[in-house]
């Protein structure tokens, strides 16, 4: 049987934790990671009408974008809809597990998405956040193909369009093995000398425990040897927002237009229409205001996203339109990550999508 914890891995593998924001409270903020799945709800938000319908249609498990809790509860009186979620929740045996900033920043997140619907192409990251390290470790000459082969299977070594990349030196290694210990070569009290290779090669944070767990695993040293040094660059495949291009330029109106019909906006809010066509387009699913810099510098023609204040929509400076189509509605297609990745491996249970919208937003048209 399916357990919580193997869905949470699979999503974990895709948007690691580590990935979010510290404000942020993704992962399993209720329920039992060894509890049986009976059926799945995914959703962007988790409101008392989403807990009646999971509790309705017989689901354990709630998988939503956006966390329950984001801060301190000092009790579970019901004068407030998250405690009342959860008492709810506890009472039923509900599981509640999201997945936000992580997911925001994560390859293929929720800003690819909205790309994806979008039909653009050469996408690539728009603000490039996530640290890098080097990761560089020791080996026996005679053992040192097999452990870096091991270790960039893990998804390390990729600088750009390239993978499997590594840096290594041969040296002679010497230690002393000391009584109680289990020398691989040499032997007790002693010095040893071993010819040895050095390996180096670029690791990004969500990969790094990992691959000092396959270090330990595949190495033959009782006592292996590794230095991680963080570097001052971002990871250029995770971060927030992508820019990409449309296939054809479009009518800047005629674009606005089709944005407003794929993301299902009531209402589409923009800065004034300094540009007659479109080619280069910036999106960000939720608030993505900080970006419009980043959107700017890098020559966007027009940047979508959501949550824009009045001064806000100054900073495009007639250098760039500024679509801000409601924070629901650019991270509406998250439900569809979701889906995909717990069907990709896992079929023997039902997994269906809230019929509850949750958009607190409301237009009087």
């Amino acid at each position: 049987m399916t357990t919580i914890k193997d869905i949470t891995r699979l999503i974990e593998e895709f948007a690691p934790l580590c990935l979010q924001e510290s404000y942020d409270n993704a992962g399993l903020v209720c329920g039992n990671p060894e509890a049986q799945i009976s059926s799945v709800l995914l959703t962007i938000d988790i409101t008392e009408e989403v807990v009646d319908e999971a509790i309705a249609g017989g689901h354990n498990l709630i998988i939503s974008h956006h966390p329950l809790i984001f801060q301190g509860i000092k009790n579970l009186l019901p004068d407030h809809y998250v405690k009342r979620c959860l008492v709810k929740a506890i009472q039923h045996n509900l599981n509640i597990y999201s997945a936000h900033t992580n997911l925001d920043m994560a390859p293929h997140g929720v800003s690819a998405r909205m790309a994806d619907k979008l039909e653009l192409i050469h996408q690539k990251i728009l603000h490039p956040a996530g640290k890098l390290y080097t990761f560089s470790f020791y080996t026996p000459l005679a053992d040192a193909e097999r452990v870096r082969t091991a270790i960039l299977a893990e998804g390390g070594g990729h600088i750009g369009q390239y993978s499997h990349c590594s840096f290594n030196t041969e040296g002679k290694g010497t230690f002393q093995a000391h009584p109680g210990a289990r020398p691989y070569v040499g032997e007790i009290g002693k010095i040893h000398e071993e010819q040895e290779v050095k390996t180096e090669l670029t690791i990004p944070q969500h990969l790094l425990n990992q691959s000092i767990r396959t270090l330990l695993a595949v190495h033959p040293y009782e006592e292996p040897v590794w230095n991680i040094t963080e570097l001052d660059k971002a990871n250029p495949i995770t971060g927030l927002g992508i820019i990409g291009e449309l296939p054809q330029p479009a009518d800047s109106l005629a674009f606005l237009r089709q944005v407003k019909e794929i993301f299902h906006c009531s209402g589409l809010r923009h800065s004034p229409i300094c540009k007659p066509v479109i080619q280069k387009v910036a999106v960000c699913g939720g608030s993505g205001a900080f970006l419009t810099r980043d959107a700017i510098a890098q020559k966007a023609d027009i940047y979508i996203s959501a949550d824009y204040k009045y001064h806000d929509f100054f900073e495009a400076e007639n250098k760039i339109i500024i679509a801000d189509i409601g924070h629901y509605e650019s991270e509406q297609y998250t439900k569809e990550i979701f889906y995909e990745l717990v069907t990709k491996k896992l079929s023997n249970f039902a997994i269906q999508f809230s019929k509850v919208t949750t958009n607190p937003v409301h237009y009087l048209l």
